[in-house]
């Protein structure tokens, strides 16, 4: 009670002054005092005490609807409430967030008594509407009130006691409020004390069932999402015992449900991980397993989580399945394992492209592997890309590797893989490598000139016997890959300066295809310059520039010694930099070095050699930057670890991420 340690006679006298004069008595409760005066701005009539703010019934039963859940949660705790204070003339009652009585319990001649206040169902019990009391209160307050007698600030209230405490959520916002109203002269602490404990049950009631519910419907969303998801997902409990299983496992197993559910795991996966993963607590992931039932056996990708209880024991596990074909597929799919261009893709009408053109048409549809040489920037991928979508092949995987860019250290697990624990930093459960993962397909080698000669020997023998072992491991995997090659240098004079292979060069060199250089095809320059520009229009959303005759000459007896590439190169810094509509002579003279409009001179194949050889250091540098950083990252910016995997001392790992600018 706010002014339980004041007479209430006393504090009669202080309202009575208070309401006739304005002036407050010291002595009085602050909260009774700013209540008061509150009540009193808000015009509130001393002598009323009235409510008249009450909705109408339909209005009263959507409130009702709106609060069903707090009001079907509090109603039995009211009811004890109200039987221990059954037949004193007290009456218990429930209101919303704002000051709406919903529901009332309560002795019948007190509940009449009540009514004659409109102390009812739908009447609004705020200070605005009928002065200090514990319900208006304990809205503003936020916090358990009991006014008694005087302390109300309408005088028709003086024969009431009331005690209210607020309903609270989990957040600490009000819901509700609890009200327990009789005479006055029933004024006792321990009123408050059972309304409270009264709420506090009410809201642990209410977190008992939001949590209930919550489990609910996240068990719900569980068991939808472990329905639809692409991975084969058992659940076991602590034995191994098989407790659940959903449809893509059971496609993979090749059993019915009822046949698996029940039995335990090991009938199923008899590999070590899966027993360490029980007894041991032991997670793992994609580590390949064997499937084995009466009908069918199934190698496939397998990780496995254990799930433990507050003491750390083992309650259950959970095990997900990949076909070891769909992983390879969604690496090929996600590694940009695809090949997006076609012959239509190749622009040019020249002879020399023509005759290329039908060459590797043909080519296309064998099975035998492919050389294509030629400078850098004439399009050997796009030709090699092309290849695939022609041939035989086309649904596979078209896998790139570029032999230059590789680190000599990491060509042979890039291509044939390595197993779990082969060398220092390997990765859990190992990597598959390219070889592996071009299975069905095609796998592309550019840059094979660039090839160390200790790996030309196992890549031979790949070629050859069409299996790989992983390093570090001794499982022999069959692998069904066409090869196509790229280089810009001459293999055969690679071969006699000792720095190529012979029998791996007439390996690779079943058949030849030379892309000519630009220069040798200089009819096919506008074609090519037109086509990029209007690309680059469409693609940057900028105006399409005409080009003028001078220009375009210029184009033509310009040597392009980085090809293709070098004219896409101009055609977008041209795009990005000339303002006008047309483009100029002028326009070209600052991007075409050794260019002038009345003596055209063409750069040397030497100087467009050492161009194409700045661009492969240029490239190679490139791949080795970001190699750097996906270890960093694989690894979490362990510098000890990445040196170890690469097999360079810290030092020159530190050297290497200076001169590429990478920051740990």
């Amino acid at each position: 009670m706010i002014g339980g340690n004041m007479d209430l006679f006393k504090v009669k006298k202080i309202w009575e002054k208070f309401i006739t004069t304005g002036d407050l008595d010291d002595s009085l409760d602050s909260d009774i005092a700013s209540s008061w005066l509150r009540s009193k701005n808000a015009a509130v009539d001393p002598y009323g005490g009235v409510c008249n703010n009450i909705l109408p019934q339909e209005k009263v039963a959507a409130l009702i609807r709106r609060h069903r859940h707090m009001i079907d949660i509090a109603r039995p705790f009211m009811t004890n409430l109200y039987r221990f204070v059954k037949g004193s003339g007290f009456i218990v009652m429930l209101t919303d967030n704002e000051g709406y009585i919903l529901e009332t319990f309560g002795d019948s001649q007190t509940l009449f008594q009540a009514s004659d206040l409109n102390f009812i169902p739908g009447a609004l019990w705020t200070e605005e509407e009928v002065g200090t009391n514990a319900i208006g209160m304990a809205l503003v307050l936020s916090k358990p009130i009991q006014t008694s007698a005087a302390e109300h600030y309408c005088q028709k209230h003086h024969s009431w006691t009331c005690s209210a405490a607020p309903i609270l959520d989990e957040n600490g916002m009000l819901l509700g409020i609890l009200d327990l109203s009789g005479p006055s002269e029933m004024t006792h602490l321990h009123s408050l004390g059972m309304v409270v404990a009264a709420v506090e049950a009410i809201q642990e009631q209410m977190k008992v069932q939001r949590k209930n519910h919550e489990l609910k419907v996240a068990n719900i969303r569980l068991k939808n999402v472990i329905k639809i998801m692409s991975d084969g997902v058992i659940t076991l409990d602590y034995r191994g015992v098989i407790t659940g299983i959903n449809p893509v496992a059971k496609e993979i197993i090749g059993y019915e449900t009822g046949k698996i559910m029940g039995n335990h795991i090991k009938e199923l996966v008899r590999d070590e991980v899966v027993s360490r993963l029980l007894s041991n607590n032991e997670p793992y992931n994609d580590v390949e397993v064997l499937l084995s039932t009466d009908e069918n056996k199934t190698y496939c990708l397998s990780s496995g989580t254990p799930i433990t209880d507050d003491n750390g024991e083992i309650d259950s596990a959970v095990i997900f399945l990949r076909p070891a074909q769909k992983m390879q597929k969604l690496v090929n799919r996600y590694s940009g394992a695809q090949a997006s261009f076609h012959f239509k893709d190749i622009i040019g009408t020249s002879e020399e492209i023509t005759n290329i053109l039908k060459l590797a048409s043909a080519a296309a549809g064998g099975i035998y592997n492919v050389l294509l040489e030629g400078e850098s920037g004439t399009g050997k991928e796009i030709f090699a890309q092309s290849i695939h979508n022609r041939g035989l092949r086309r649904r596979g995987p078209f896998v790139a590797v570029n032999c230059g860019a590789i680190p000599r250290e990491l060509i042979a697990s890039e291509l044939f893989g390595y197993v779990e624990g082969a060398f220092t930093g390997a990765r859990r459960g190992g990597r598959p490598g390219k070889f592996e993962l071009a299975s069905g397909g095609t796998l592309f080698l550019d840059e094979i000139g660039d090839m160390p000669l200790d790996q030309q020997v196992t890549l031979l023998r790949v070629l050859q016997d069409k299996k790989v072992v992983r390093i570090g491991g001794d499982k022999v995997t069959a692998v069904d890959v066409r090869i196509i090659c790229a280089t810009n240098k001459n293999l055969e004079e690679e071969v006699e300066k000792g720095n190529f292979r012979r029998d791996l060069f007439y390996r690779l060199n079943v058949v030849s295809i030379r892309i000519p250089p630009l220069r040798e095809r200089r009819e096919d320059i506008p074609l090519l310059f037109n086509y990029f520009k209007a690309k680059i229009a469409t693609e940057w959303n900028v105006s399409f520039k005409s080009v003028d005759n001078e220009a375009m000459t210029l184009l033509k007896q310009y040597d392009w010694p980085g090809n293709v590439r070098e004219l896409q190169n101009i055609v977008e810094r041209i795009m990005s930099t000339v303002e006008s509509d047309a483009i100029t002579a002028e326009h070209l003279l600052s991007l075409l070095p050794g260019q002038n409009l009345n003596q055209p001179s063409h750069r040397s194949i030497k100087t467009g050699e050492a161009v194409c050889r700045q661009n492969r250091k240029k490239v190679k540098a490139l791949a080795e930057r970001e190699h750097i950083m996906d270890l960093l990252t694989q690894h979490g910016g362990n510098v000890s670890q990445v040196a170890r995997e690469m097999g360079v001392s810290r030092n020159t790992l530190y050297r290497k991420m200076h001169d590429y600018s990478i920051r740990n």
